[in-house]
């Protein structure tokens, strides 16, 4: 990837259609025949030891881990990753798998629409599938999901790092709202949440949809539906209102983000926005067109988002933001974000997947 301004199409090839008798079938919705699909949490894979992890919502109504071979896709072993003592069918897996600690951390918020007394969870499984379950439940009476599709963030000692959607606390705050710090057997360590947290409980304007950011400072980011930008101190995050930083960003964060010292990138619905931080700071540098971005990536000397109204995917220049590529790749799914590999950029389109290279 060289060159962004050479990036062609390289093919475009459709993904196979689903056997007549899947694997293991989606389960069924409250109030519908099927789930529209039963697999939304970002799979991660683990070069190491050959293996890619996979949560899929299956028949009758319960998550599954499944570890599959990275060469042949043969199925390793399935463990169930239920939260213990939840309800499966009102808890939705959309938050990216994060691999760490020697093992698979698996989030949890609810369906599109805050369906059933659902709560936000985290689930640790040994990545061998043996053993016993690790959880922590966010401490609301209920919703305080995680949900956002980046997924959770793990820092060099192990812990992660995750953003809570709205409770229905409006008195008293909870961890809804929230930043959590958890121990890698999860514990809470520590947490962040915005001064303003009640009126965001009241208007569904919750830092869930966008996951955390660490920096190499040793800080924080984070951001969220309201498009206030948060910068938090990894070591002391600072309870209600405890933030090192905070300013408006965009009209509203989706998705996630990612960066480039001392850029960060934030998938917003009015545009991709670059934020130049210091230690304790940030201004806003560029903004992009207006367009419902999808989370970025860098790769090949460019930021790549997609619009997900229209298809178009873009590269811009990370430090102007002057657009240097641009190309409709056709029908996208809600935070649809590309990935890059050597020369090559990926994007699943519709039930295609395009291939871009560069010289």
């Amino acid at each position: 990837m060289a060159s962004t301004t050479a990036f062609t199409t390289a093919g475009v090839e459709p993904i196979a259609p689903p056997s007549p008798t899947p694997l293991y079938p989606p389960a069924p919705r409250p109030g519908v025949s099927t789930w529209p699909c039963s697999i939304t949490g970002t799979p991660v894979a683990d070069p190491q030891n050959g293996l890619v992890y996979a949560v899929a919502f299956v028949d009758p109504g319960h998550h599954d881990l499944v570890a599959l071979d990275l060469e042949t896709g043969a199925v390793r072993f399935r463990v169930s990753v239920d939260p213990p003592g939840a309800d499966a069918l009102v808890e939705q897996q959309r938050a990216a798998l994060a691999l760490a600690n020697g093992r698979v951390y698996v989030a949890f918020g609810g369906l599109f629409g805050d369906c059933g007394d659902y709560a936000g969870w985290v689930v640790g499984v040994r990545a061998d599938g043996s053993g016993s379950l690790v959880s922590y439940r966010v401490a609301v009476a209920k919703r305080g999901g995680i949900w956002a599709p980046s997924g959770p963030a793990v820092d060099t000692s192990g812990s992660l790092y995750v953003a809570t959607g709205n409770s229905n606390a409006t008195s008293t705050a909870d961890e809804g709202d929230s930043v959590l710090k958890l121990s890698p057997d999860l514990q809470l360590l520590d947490s962040f949440t915005p001064a303003d947290w009640a009126n965001d409980n009241r208007r569904d304007l919750d830092l869930g949809s966008v996951g955390p950011l660490l920096l190499d400072s040793s800080r924080v980011f984070q951001i969220g539906k309201p498009g206030i930008g948060y910068l938090l101190r990894e070591e002391q995050l600072g309870g209600i209102g405890g933030e090192v930083y905070s300013a408006p960003a965009c009209n509203s964060a989706f998705g996630g983000v990612a960066a480039a010292a001392p850029f960060v990138y934030v998938s917003c619905r009015n545009g991709l926005v670059a934020l130049k931080l210091d230690q304790d700071s940030f201004v806003v540098a560029w903004r992009g067109p207006a367009f419902d971005s999808g989370p970025p990536i860098i790769a090949g000397g460019s930021v790549w988002a997609v619009d997900l109204a229209s298809g178009i995917l873009y590269g811009f220049a990370p430090e102007s933001g002057q657009a240097k590529f641009q190309e409709d790749v056709g029908n996208v799914t809600h935070f649809t974000t590309p990935s890059g590999a050597g020369a090559g950029l990926f994007l699943a389109s519709g039930r295609q997947i395009i291939a871009f290279s560069g010289d």
